[in-house]
């Protein structure tokens, strides 16, 4: 995909709304096209078409004013995926609008959701590039939704209850620019357990662990958008899609940049009644790509693992496994 705008003259022609806001302070009136490459396997918009139960769309892209990448300070993407996530979205978008970097554009797809979520989103519209609310088929769907709207060279996915560190885009574009042959950026996490108070510092573990588990920290990632032109999220699973698209990336040879410093805080809920789910497609993407052996051995493991750890929480009681959990 190529985004054609009259680069010579863009610094000219820009245009500042607010320059409280990242997502503001950087925007123009020239509307891009987009020329598609013959090795695209999928199709960049600017706007959705419009999908099943609509509740509306928005944002600075419906009002005229669009983003583009500028010498020196190219234009990172910010997606939020949400479904009735009144509790923790508005922290999770003020997170996006209050980085310190200067050219972000941001993307959020609510699945049609019934409480106070659309009202957040349209009390921050005039700092939100596009926001479309409707069903889906899940959130993996929402996030390639999300990401057929992406008109910048980086794309990060922060959930509606997780945030961003402050400086964390700035962080990025600072090694991307020391390092532009680097494809996939991720970094630490802070995890939080809200339910007993416990945090704990989450870092990615070694590359090589990709053969057995997820083991970057995904709300830390920001990829190319040019990867998302080959693959996605495979909609067909549930829980692990995210591992699926990192695991294809790996083999395919891309670049991996770690950065040690905290991108993002996630919420940890203690719910597991996804567990048996997620195994089991850890299981499928592991024998995809890694053959069945290595997938039953994980899978085995991972069972016995859960086994052990429902034993241990009757004996000792939820609060004393979380803490010991957050503090090994």
């Amino acid at each position: 995909m190529k985004i054609l705008l009259i680069q010579s003259s863009m610094e000219k022609k820009m245009l500042c709304l607010d320059k409280a806001f990242s997502t503001t302070r950087q925007i123009t009136k020239q509307k891009p096209v987009i020329e598609a490459q013959s090795e695209d396997k999928f199709e960049s918009v600017l706007f959705l078409p419009e999908g099943e139960g609509r509740q509306g769309e928005g944002g600075l892209r419906t009002q005229g004013y669009f983003k583009a990448s500028l010498k020196d300070k190219p234009l990172i993407t910010v997606i939020t995926v949400v479904f009735n996530g009144e509790q923790y979205l508005e922290e999770t978008i003020l997170s996006v609008i209050n980085q310190t970097y200067d050219n972000i554009e941001y993307v959020v797809i609510d699945g049609g959701s019934t409480d106070g979520t659309l009202n957040i989103i349209k009390k921050y519209e005039d700092k939100i590039d596009y926001w479309v609310s409707e069903r889906d088929n899940g959130i993996y769907n929402a996030f390639n939704k999300g990401i057929s709207l992406v008109m910048g060279g980086f794309v990060g996915i922060i959930n509606a209850d997780d945030y961003y560190a402050r400086n964390a885009v700035q962080t990025v574009v600072e090694e991307h620019l020391k390092n532009p042959g680097i494809d996939i950026f991720y970094a630490n996490m802070y995890l939080y357990n809200e339910k007993f108070g416990e945090k704990k510092l989450i870092r990615p573990k070694s590359l090589k662990e990709i053969e057995n588990e997820m083991c970057l920290n995904h709300p830390t990632c920001f990829i190319k958008n040019d990867l998302y032109k080959v693959y996605r999220f495979d909609e067909k699973l549930s829980l692990a899609a995210d591992f699926d698209l990192i695991v294809y990336f790996y083999i395919h040879s891309y670049s991996f940049g770690y950065i040690d410093k905290v991108f993002a805080h996630m919420r940890d809920s203690g719910a597991s009644s996804g567990y048996f789910i997620s195994a089991y497609e850890t299981y499928f993407v592991i024998r995809k790509y890694f053959g069945f052996y290595k997938a039953s051995k994980v899978y085995l493991k991972r069972i016995v693992k859960k086994i052990i750890k429902s034993i241990v929480v009757l004996i000792i009681g939820e609060k004393k496994w979380i803490m010991m959990r957050f503090r090994d």
